[in-house]
């Protein structure tokens, strides 16, 4: 994909689409078309010239930094919510002794 991206100047390669790569490279495979390599290697080939005919659209420009999402914790919506509120205790203490 960069090479048939590289082979046209000016083309970014994000617009090359791997759905088309893969397309078009099953498409070889299935048709055994280009088994015997010739001594000119051809790095564009049918699956470059595929990706170029078949190029995405251009990326909108960002208009907002990129941030990373944070991940929503799913422990709650499974169990009830436990009460994690103080209670005061009391505590007795009674010492029992034995005589000799």
């Amino acid at each position: 994909m960069p090479d048939a991206t590289d082979s046209v100047p000016g083309t970014d390669p994000d617009r090359a689409g791997f759905t088309a790569a893969l397309a078009a490279a099953r498409d070889q495979l299935v048709l055994a078309a280009g088994v015997i390599a010739d001594t000119v290697i051809d790095l564009v080939g049918v699956i470059g010239r595929h990706i170029l005919a078949h190029l995405l659209p251009q990326r909108r420009v960002r208009t907002k930094d990129r941030i990373v999402k944070r991940a929503i914790s799913k422990y709650n919506a499974h169990r009830p919510a436990i009460d994690r509120a103080s209670y005061k205790a009391t505590i007795s203490i009674t010492m029992l002794t034995i005589d000799p």
